[in-house]
C-alpha cells in the first residue's frame, strides 16, 4: 500500500470518528398540548424537578428563566437557560466545555441529555395535569347526592 493511499485512509477513518461522535445542536422549543394545563408555578416546578433528577445543578430561577449546568466524569460540562412561560420552554445551549461544540454541532451526550430533559418535563406535566383531573373527578363524585 502506498504512502499517500494509507494517509488518506487513516485521515478517512478519523474523519468518520469525530463526525459520528458530534450532532446537529438540538435545541427543544416546545409549547404545550392543549390538553395539559398548567400555570407559570407549576411549568417551573416541572423544570427544576427533572433538572435535578437527571443530575443537573440549577444554577438561577427567575419567574422567566431557569439555568443550569452539568459536569460529569469531571471531562464534560454543559450550561442551559430554559425561558419558560405556563405553556411554553426552550431548553438553550449556553456554553460547555469538553463537548467539542463547533459550527451548530455538540457531541451526541449532549444531545441526549437534552431530550432526556425535555421528555421528562413533558411527563411531569402530564402527570400533574393527571393528578388534577382525578382529583377533580373524584371530588365531584363526592359532592353528588346518592
Amino acid at each position: 500500500m502506498t504512502y499517500l493511499l494509507r494517509i488518506t485512509l487513516i485521515a478517512l477513518a478519523l474523519l468518520t470518528t469525530v463526525s459520528c461522535t458530534s450532532k446537529r445542536m438540538l435545541t427543544p422549543d416546545r409549547t404545550l398540548h392543549a390538553s395539559i394545563h398548567s400555570d407559570r408555578a407549576q411549568m417551573q416546578q416541572a423544570i427544576v424537578k427533572a433538572l435535578v433528577g437527571r443530575g443537573w445543578t440549577v444554577q438561577e430561577i427567575t419567574p422567566q428563566r431557569v439555568q443550569a449546568q452539568i459536569t460529569v466524569r469531571e471531562q464534560y460540562h454543559a450550561e442551559i437557560d430554559i425561558p419558560y412561560s405556563a405553556d411554553h420552554y426552550r431548553i438553550q445551549y449556553r456554553n460547555s466545555s469538553g463537548l467539542d461544540y463547533k459550527d451548530g454541532k455538540i457531541h451526541k451526550n449532549y444531545i441526549r441529555w437534552v431530550r432526556l430533559l425535555d421528555r421528562d418535563i413533558v411527563r411531569d406535566l402530564k402527570d400533574n395535569q393527571n393528578e388534577r383531573t382525578a382529583r377533580q373527578l373524584s371530588e365531584s363524585a363526592l359532592v353528588k347526592p346518592l
